[in-house]
């Protein structure tokens, strides 16, 4: 009878602990870097684009930003399994300055809690990577960043 009363409370407070942590808002600190960057697109331009070219040869940075016109493109919607995501990217002097999420999953609290980590990162890979095939896919968020590239390669294929 005591197992059975055991067994019981373990369920009752896995079943309230993981509702709780379903529905909790977790809120999650970012690098100064990514959050300055994720709130003007001003700083975003400057900041990675300074610390990428100083590392990366001139020729292969120069190519890879000429490749671009000038202007806002807005990527198609790509399917991201809980929703999906739309990017607008803007191109200033043949250069990805700015990326901005137009539609992501935004509808559960775990899709929220994981885009609030994923997308700047994002953001930043692809100023710092000039081209959508070199943005790298952001582990937990696996869904979102393929959705994130496909629309980026449609924005930037009008480009």
């Amino acid at each position: 009878m005591k197992k059975f009363f055991l067994g019981t409370a373990i369920l009752g407070i896995y079943a309230i602990y993981s509702l709780g942590i379903r529905h909790q808002t977790l809120v999650i600190g970012k690098p100064a870097a990514l959050s300055s960057s994720s709130q003007s697109s001003g700083s975003t331009a400057s900041m990675p684009s300074s610390s990428s070219n100083s590392s990366s040869p001139p020729s292969s940075s120069s190519s890879s930003s000429r490749q671009y016109k000038d202007g806002t493109y807005t990527g198609s919607e790509a399917d991201a399994y809980y929703g999906t995501v739309q990017v607008a990217v803007t191109v200033q002097s043949g250069k990805i300055t700015s990326v901005k999420f137009l539609k992501y999953p935004n509808t559960h609290s775990t899709s929220v809690m994981i885009n609030q980590q994923a997308m700047p990162y994002l953001q930043q890979e692809t100023i710092q990577a000039q081209n959508p095939n070199n943005v790298q896919i952001i582990s937990g968020a696996t869904f979102t960043s393929q959705a994130f590239i496909q629309s980026l390669q449609a924005a930037l294929s009008q480009a």
